[in-house]
């Protein structure tokens, strides 16, 4: 890719595409969840997975913008080019595209309110809040170590759980259970990128959880979070009504033990980008098996 992209495609890398799985996976698993109690509702099911990229790519806006605005990220840094940073967007221009962004979610979010009532305006309102509130705000989250827990929280259980919710005005402990492996891989994107900034992070003043817990805690947390997702079928398997085909995700352990052979070969730098976009991508292989075998 060019150095200096046009608008279009400045605005399109500015979504970061290749994290987008980490929106997609907990709708399809809660609509899987849905189906599986036989309250699937087609409609709430679209309306949530287009309200769960639009809230991604507002997030990611804000915080292309923020961590610019705070100095954590310049032309320099190890990660994927951010816009701002590198002079393809202004300021102005990402204030106004993610307002417009998180504005869009407005008349989807009225129809879910329609068919689930009051709790799918709070977690709509929550979701946004929580977007913005990562990278800006009097407390960062992402800047005082709680970025971990707020993509564990808001992508596994409000993201599943509220797809699910908006389908069957209920919540089920199937769903919560559901929801574990969402949040751990998905968190686990974020855990690898923080893994490669532990440097550039400290020296900004930005303390996220890799950096308080240095190199050796976070692939520690990485292999944790692996852990307890491949473990998750197995107790749907033996506490609930499935087969066998609830052990789908296993087809994808040896893509997740090669990712955690990667963090443990010593890469650092811009070579952990590679393991970014393997993980990610392993967030949608688990999530697609996973869900297939939840309907079969």
């Amino acid at each position: 890719m060019d150095t200096h992209p046009t608008k279009i495609q400045a605005w399109l890398l500015a979504t970061r595409p290749k994290t987008l799985p980490a929106a997609v996976m907990p709708v399809i698993i809660g609509s899987a969840v849905a189906i599986h109690s036989e309250v699937f509702h087609f409609g709430a099911a679209v309306a949530a997975l287009l309200c769960a990229l639009l809230i991604q790519i507002g997030t990611n806006f804000s915080n292309d913008l923020l961590d610019f605005t705070a100095g954590t990220d310049t032309s320099e840094r190890l990660g994927p080019a951010r816009a701002v940073a590198s002079r393809w967007l202004s300021e102005r221009e990402m204030l106004a595209g993610t307002v417009f962004t998180f504005g869009l979610t407005f008349p989807l979010g009225l129809y879910l309110i329609w068919l689930a009532g009051w709790p799918a305006l709070v977690i709509g309102l929550l979701s946004i809040a929580a977007g913005i509130a990562y990278t800006g705000g009097p407390y960062p989250l992402a800047y005082n170590g709680l970025g971990d827990l707020f993509v564990l929280i808001f992508f596994g259980g409000v993201a599943t759980i509220g797809t699910y919710f908006v389908q069957a005005q209920s919540v089920s402990s199937l769903s919560v259970l559901a929801s574990i492996p969402a949040g751990s891989l998905i968190t686990n994107i974020l855990v690898v990128n923080n893994y490669r900034d532990i440097e550039s992070d400290r020296e900004a003043g930005k303390h996220t959880f890799a950096v308080i817990i240095g190199k050796a805690g976070s692939r520690l947390e990485y292999l944790f979070f692996l852990t307890i997702s491949y473990l998750t079928p197995f107790i749907l398997l033996v506490f609930y009504d499935f087969t066998l085909w609830v052990l789908l995700p296993l087809f994808s352990l040896p893509v997740a033990l090669s990712n955690a052979s990667m963090l443990y070969s010593g890469l650092s730098g811009k070579p952990l980008n590679v393991l970014l976009e393997k993980t990610a991508r392993l967030c949608l292989i688990y999530g697609l098996l996973f869900s297939l075998g939840i309907i079969l």
